[in-house]
Formats: C-alpha cells, sequence, structure tokens
C-alpha cells in the first residue's frame, strides 16, 4: 500500500505508565500520556460542536488512565479511558500533530485551565 501520510506499525498500551506508543513506518516513534490524549480528544465534547466555540477545558484529568485501545477502519483509533470517556476518534495524522506540537499545544492547555480557574487534579 502506497501512502503519502506515513503508516503506524505498531501501537501499544503501556498502562503501567499511563502512554500509548506509536511506531510509524517512516521511523518516527512517539509516546504520548493518558493525561494529554484525553484532554486533547478529537470528540466535540472537547473540541465544541460544529462552529460553536470551544468549550472550557477538560480538568482534573492528572490521573486518567487508557483502558482500551480500538482500532477504526484503517486510520484512526477509539480510545476509551477510565473515566468513561470513549467518543474520540484519534487518527493517525491527529495523534502524529499531538506529538509534534506538543510543545505548543501542552502550555496553551494549561493557560486555558488558569483562565478557567481550573485544575489538573
Amino acid at each position: 500500500m502506497s501512502s503519502a501520510q506515513p503508516w503506524p506499525l505498531e501501537i501499544r498500551l503501556r498502562k503501567s505508565t499511563a502512554v500509548l506508543e506509536i511506531d510509524f513506518d517512516d521511523g518516527a516513534s512517539y509516546g504520548l500520556d493518558a493525561e494529554y490524549l484525553r484532554v486533547e480528544s478529537p470528540s466535540a465534547e472537547v473540541q465544541g460542536h460544529g462552529g460553536a466555540a470551544k468549550p472550557p477545558p477538560v480538568a482534573g484529568k492528572r490521573n486518567v488512565k487508557i483502558t482500551g485501545v480500538q482500532p477504526v477502519g484503517n486510520y484512526a483509533v477509539r480510545l476509551t479511558f477510565d473515566d468513561g470517556h470513549n467518543t474520540g476518534l484519534y487518527s493517525w495524522d491527529y495523534l502524529r500533530k499531538l506529538a509534534n506540537e506538543k510543545d505548543t499545544i501542552w502550555p496553551a492547555y494549561e493557560n486555558r485551565l488558569k483562565e478557567h480557574g481550573l485544575g489538573r487534579s
């Protein structure tokens, strides 16, 4: 299968460290922690519905765990978290974006928490 986009070769859930590890066919490997994946879920609950304003950030997820990883077609995985959240479909492109842009996305999330008087715990 020829594709311009890198393709995941292996996805591993490290329950002991709450990290989802992903190896791509271009040699890139990423480890994304459960809290980060939960608070940046691509779901409408987290990102907002349609053109509506983005809702307040998801707070209090410092200790959240991933309890399931389910393939969705050939383009994404559905992650299930121990807080019951399971509606986000994490495409390969979105997972790479989260990994590659964490230095920007994470501080923006922390700033949004502060703006709303919320915390990670």
